[in-house]
């Protein structure tokens, strides 16, 4: 029996193996694949408005063969809408997981702080080009990590799902997989275009999935992200990170806004699908 196919891409320094519940929850729906880290191949280098970042998706999602379903949270969600804004015919639709649409004067005020070089002061990077990145064990990430508040809130065993893909050995121990120069340039290099992708009608339906306590979302605004999706727009409970923090409700609500966004294309897949088992 064939499922319809979905590609999920992660959020900024998390690699797509620590949503493991999350797409567990998808897969009894879906056939999954997941861009494991983005911005770490050579062909596809992290520049400004996340151009090579967008391509190497699309080289991912065109690798199928077959159009796929767009799951993004975040840095993803945004990869995805972009992705399917440049190659609509290789995405079915786009659920967007808290991946906020930034236009109008906050993506000016953006491309102007760009310009001056001083965007680190006002994005994530600030933290991320500073981060601790080695340990000398496992149980010494654990512990760091658990200590804190953002992380303390993830769903049981889904800091261990982190740990899992997150690490790679070290002389001195053990490493973030994910380089912290890759997740600062990602940062440093928010798109300030998007009100030119979304200015026109979008090529495929597009949905958004937003939490309620998200500092990004309050900081993004939400108008031009309604206005992209227009009815697709829900909200949940949770911090920016929500997808990590209840993973089977994130999975749900994902299924569901799927569910809407492509309607009766999805059901007569499945009663053929069920004819062809």
């Amino acid at each position: 029996m064939t499922k319809p196919l979905l590609h999920f891409c992660h959020g900024n320094s998390f690699p797509s193996g620590t949503y493991r519940q999350l797409l567990d929850g998808l897969r009894a729906h879906y056939e999954v694949h997941t861009t494991d880290m983005v911005g770490h191949h050579p062909d596809f280098p992290v520049g400004d408005g996340w151009s090579g970042l967008v391509d190497e998706l699309i080289a991912q999602v065109e690798a199928h063969g077959r159009p796929a379903i767009l799951v993004g949270h975040s840095l993803g969600g945004m990869l995805s809408t972009m992705a399917a804004e440049r190659r609509p015919e290789l995405a079915r639709c786009v659920v967007m997981l808290d991946s906020p649409v930034v236009a109008g004067w906050r993506a000016l005020a953006w491309r102007l702080l760009k310009l001056l070089g001083k965007g680190s002061r006002f994005s994530p990077a600030r933290f991320s080009e500073r981060r601790r990145n080695v340990w000398p064990s496992r149980a010494a990430v654990y512990d760091h990590f658990m200590a804190k508040d953002i992380f303390a809130a993830w769903a049981p065993g889904v800091l261990n799902d982190y740990l899992d893909v997150g690490l790679k050995p070290h002389p001195d121990g053990v490493q973030l997989r994910f380089e912290r120069e890759v997740e600062t340039a990602i940062y440093n290099s928010l798109p300030h275009h998007m009100g030119e992708v979304i200015r026109h009608d979008f090529p495929v339906p597009v949905g958004f999935i937003g939490a309620r306590d998200s500092e990004e979302l309050r900081q993004a605004g939400l108008a031009s992200t309604r206005k992209l999706v227009g009815e697709y727009f829900v909200m949940t409970e949770g911090s920016h990170l929500f997808p990590l923090e209840q993973p089977k409700r994130a999975a749900q609500l994902t299924h569901q806004m799927i569910e809407r966004l492509l309607g009766s294309q999805l059901e007569n897949q499945a009663t053929m699908a069920q004819g062809q088992g």
